[in-house]
């Protein structure tokens, strides 16, 4: 009798542990099912925050493309004004505008990342002394960041590449953008530099 209660109260003891443990796996299981509902929702939210950041980007560029362009210049001095105007309301409402999607990074990841900085900034600084020679240059640069061989046969520059690829992915994106938004800069720049020059000759012709 004495052993019959025995072993019945190891079995209602086994029979407690097991179904705790199955409760404690499930409660396991819904937070985690939890955490990666709410890692797909951060990285919505990244995305998200990524786009905004590349949109304010596009606006300033347009931005600055109208104030500078030889649009601007053949308009007469008063309705210029009136336009300089809006176009400075609208960059300083779109500078209002603040989003940054910060990248966790090694210190590997950020001294590349710091050199590769260095690298385009050293380019910029001397693209009003050679601008044909700095666009070629960043030319370069911004081939190193392609995935794909360009379309038109550019010269990769090697270094830079090594550089790029030791950055965190989120920043080798933004190399990559910052790049392109500085040829496009350098083409209308170059646009400009002609029509004035055509103009000039024009005028003289005259």
């Amino acid at each position: 009798m004495a052993q019959a209660k025995i072993q019945a109260k190891m079995n209602e003891a086994f029979n407690t542990k097991f179904s705790r443990t199955l409760s404690m796996a499930d409660r396991s299981g819904q937070l985690l099912e939890s955490l990666d509902q709410l890692e797909m929702r951060v990285e919505a939210l990244r995305d998200a925050a990524s786009a905004l950041e590349q949109e304010r980007e596009s606006i300033m560029e347009m931005i600055q493309s109208i104030q500078t362009g030889q649009e601007m210049r053949n308009i007469c001095p008063g309705e210029r004004e009136e336009l300089e105007l809006t176009a400075n309301r609208l960059m300083g409402r779109t500078l209002a505008v603040e989003v940054s999607v910060g990248t966790v990074r090694n210190l590997q990841q950020e001294e590349a990342l710091n050199k590769a900085t260095s690298i385009i900034d050293e380019v910029v600084q001397k693209l009003l002394d050679n601008m044909e020679g700095g666009r070629q240059r960043l030319l370069a640069l911004h081939a190193a960041c392609l995935t794909e061989a360009p379309t038109v046969p550019v010269p990769i520059d090697q270094r830079f590449q090594a550089v790029v690829i030791s950055c965190a992915l989120e920043d080798q994106k933004k190399i990559k953008r910052r790049l392109e938004t500085l040829l496009r800069n350098v083409e209308n720049a170059e646009k400009n530099i002609k029509l004035m020059d055509h103009q000039k000759l024009a005028n003289s012709c005259q």
